[in-house]
Parts: structure tokens; sequence; C-alpha cells
């Protein structure tokens, strides 16, 4: 029998896209949470390279970046298919996990940083709004007629960016601003197909309102 482990933070959107595609396939698995002030000989045994979350070890192998081992669990485990079949939409799946992963730093920075930098996130993070409301003009998902990778991937923007505005008090989004990507994020928090795959909202606002003030009280410390 294959042993599978998960190595992650349970509030990141990465981790919960592994974990997502591993619930879909219907593997069995061990879920190990890590400390990230202390991270655990295990993992940064298993990712030497990033020394970050997540990491599936398979059989003793360990795959990290989320989106790779969410292909990598397709392509080993039987169940419904995540990437779609189609080779022109496979690669344009591939293309819009690869835009959305770009703009983390962007995110990071506008939420998380101040002054300079923080203005410049914001402005990125602006720019990456207007390309998602445009795409997903009278759209229900990013590619095809049923949700697959690229929506797996766009967690980070459906859930994740709504819990960092509220956190952080830095409001970008509006429906007023970009109409369709409103309208996309309330049918994909509400999807039966995604609803159940994602973590308790209020948990993990809770865990990043406790971040902010920490980082806060310390700041105003120095």
């Amino acid at each position: 029998m294959a042993q599978v482990k998960l190595l992650g933070f349970w509030y990141s959107p990465f981790t919960h896209r592994v974990e997502w595609a591993l619930k879909i396939k219907g593997v069995k698995y061990e879920y190990i949470e890590e400390d990230r002030d202390n991270k655990s000989s295990l993992l940064l045994q298993s990712n030497p390279v990033h020394k970050k979350t997540p990491v599936l070890i398979h059989n003793g192998k360990p795959i990290a970046e989320s989106m790779i081992i969410v292909e990598y669990i397709d392509e080993t485990f039987e169940g419904p298919s995540i990437l779609p079949k189609d080779p022109y939409d496979r690669a344009l799946a591939r293309f819009w996990v690869k835009f959305l992963d770009d703009q983390v730093a962007a995110m990071v920075n506008a939420f998380l940083r101040k002054g300079e930098e923080q203005e410049k996130g914001k402005e990125e993070v602006c720019e990456m709004l207007k390309v998602i409301d445009n795409e997903l003009k009278d759209k229900k998902f990013f590619v095809g007629d049923k949700f697959g990778f690229a929506d797996m991937a766009a967690n980070f923007v459906g859930l994740w960016l709504g819990i960092f505005e509220e956190s952080s008090g830095v409001v970008l989004v509006t429906s007023e601003k970009f109409p369709n990507f409103c309208a996309w994020r309330d049918e994909y928090i509400n999807c039966s197909q995604v609803k159940e795959y994602l973590p308790p909202r209020d948990e993990v606002l809770a865990f990043f309102q406790a971040r902010a003030q920490a980082a806060g009280s310390a700041s105003a410390k120095k």
C-alpha cells in the first residue's frame, strides 16, 4: 500500500490545493502540520532548496511546489481527472496557474508590507485583477466548462485575497471596479465543488488578524 504524507500549514492556500487534489482522487494520506518558526528536520530534508511547505512524500520520495504536486497526484492516482484532457485546454490551464502564482509576491507586498513596497504591490494586484476580471467575463471557470486545475490554483484569489483585505484593512476589490471577478468569487466560494475543500473562513481570518496585530505591536515597540 502506498504511503502518502503531506507536510503543510493549515492556513496556507498552497497546502489546501494539495489536500484538495488528494481528496478528489480519494487518496488516504497522513497530514503533518509544520511550525513556520521551527521547521522540522523532515521538511528541511524533503525540500532543502526552498525549505517550505507543502511537500508531498509518496513512498519516501518528496515532491515540492503545490501545483507540481497536484499534477503528480493527477498522473499517479486513479480517480476524477484534474487537468483537462485536451492538450490545448491543458496548456491554457497551466498558463493561468503560472499567471496566478506569479502574483503571490505582489499580494504579500500589498497586504503585509508598508511604504513604497506596499504601494507598488497594490498597483500590481490591481493590474492582476483587471486581467482576471476581463478573462472571467461570462465565464464560470477559467478553462472549459467544468472545474479544474486552474480553478484549484485560484483558491488564493478566491478565498485568501478577501481574508488578506479584511485582516490588513487594505481594500482593493470592489464590485464597481471588478464586477466579473466579484461575481466569479461569489460563485466560487459557494460552489459545491469548491466549498467542501476550503477551510473555515472565520478560522483563517482570525489567524491572519492575530498575525497582523502581533506585527503591529512589534512595530510600535521599535
